[in-house]
């Protein structure tokens, strides 16, 4: 997949019952593993994605083939946490995941989301996940909701600007 295909993309509310879907989030758990310790390990698996309050998104290439996941959960009224955002190792590279953000950001901004903050890892490993999230606006900040300080951990920020209603002619 090329820089330009990730334009192809098909970008849909994800399936539960898709043994692809399946896999392809267990792979992210895998990936993650080795990197922290378990307690220093916030990723949902696929239970914790179809808890209330969470939306999971699914990208697809032209031939239908899943590349790309991202989430987003509730974690106060105006506040929203960026999850399982994941692409393909093999096609890492060609924009699907600043198009799978892009899309969960305006999926936000329409429901009137006012920020959307994130937990990453601060190794070496998660370097190409910070700079994606500070080449979209991200900043990082201090733990939030109910994360506490862990030096496994980066925290990212970005204040939503969200379209106010249009006002009526005086």
């Amino acid at each position: 997949m090329t820089a330009h295909a990730a334009t192809a993309l098909q970008i849909a509310r994800a399936d539960f019952e898709d043994a692809a879907l399946a896999a392809f989030l267990q792979a992210h758990l895998d990936d993650l593993a080795p990197t922290a310790p378990a307690c220093s390990q916030h990723a949902l698996d696929l239970t914790g994605l179809q808890r209330d309050g969470v939306r999971l998104w699914v990208a697809r290439a032209p031939d239908g083939a899943l590349v790309g996941t991202g989430a987003l959960a509730s974690v106060e009224p105006g506040h929203e946490e960026l999850k399982s955002m994941r692409t393909d190792p093999a096609r890492r590279g060609a924009g699907i995941a600043s198009t799978l953000l892009l899309h969960a950001l305006a999926d936000a901004r329409s429901r009137s989301v006012g920020r959307v903050s994130l937990e990453t890892g601060s190794q070496p490993f998660f370097a190409p996940a910070r700079a994606l999230y500070a080449k979209h606006g991200f900043v990082e900040c201090e733990p939030f909701g109910a994360y506490r300080p862990d030096p496994n951990s980066t925290f990212m920020t970005l204040a939503l600007q969200v379209a106010s209603a249009p006002r009526a002619a005086v």
